[in-house]
């Protein structure tokens, strides 16, 4: 990839998924956004953080254990933790001037509560002129609605794949393809 491209990873927090939960495939999507951590770091890629806040009284409250970033892929020195309150990341955040001050046109997405913040973050960022490359094989979420979460991932990584408009589009693969 250019140099133009960022690792987001997305609302991986210790509260917000079931970790061990099998359907939700914990550890294998933790180890899998850890490879891609690795390889963006060592290709000298920018890591930033999405961290969501329920607000007071909420699951993910902020301060809360459930509201830490997974320590099994906790940030290195110096990466950027962008906050956020609603389910698209950029929504009311700093994100989109964050990526422009450094020149990111290309996101590959990981992260959590599928049918939610990545959705929505990966069809926001196609709106606002980025390409996305969905890791399609490190996001994960719940099973809900007599869906399970594999149910769900598949969904959405149909769904989501060639989303987008005429110059910007979501690209799903799996985390071993994607080339930093």
């Amino acid at each position: 990839m250019k140099k133009d491209t960022a690792l987001l990873v997305v609302d991986v927090q210790s509260g917000v998924v079931d970790w061990s939960d099998p359907d939700c495939e914990g550890d294998r999507v933790l180890g899998r956004i850890n490879n891609l951590l690795s390889r963006a770091r060592r290709a000298q890629m920018p890591v930033i953080y999405i961290q969501h806040d329920s607000g007071a009284g909420g699951l993910l409250e902020a301060g809360t254990p459930a509201w830490e970033i997974h320590p099994a892929i906790f940030p290195a020195d110096g990466e950027l933790i962008i906050g956020k309150r609603a389910a698209d990341s950029f929504y009311e955040t700093p994100l989109k001037s964050e990526l422009d001050a450094r020149g990111i046109r290309h996101l590959v997405i990981v992260g959590c509560r599928t049918q939610y913040c990545v959705d929505t973050t990966c069809r926001q960022a196609t709106s606002l002129g980025y390409d996305v490359t969905l890791a399609k094989d490190a996001h994960t979420t719940m099973g809900m609605g007599g869906l399970s979460a594999a149910q769900i991932i598949a969904h959405h990584n149909e769904t989501l794949e060639d989303f987008g408009n005429d110059s910007h589009v979501v690209s799903v693969k799996e985390s071993g393809d994607i080339v930093f």
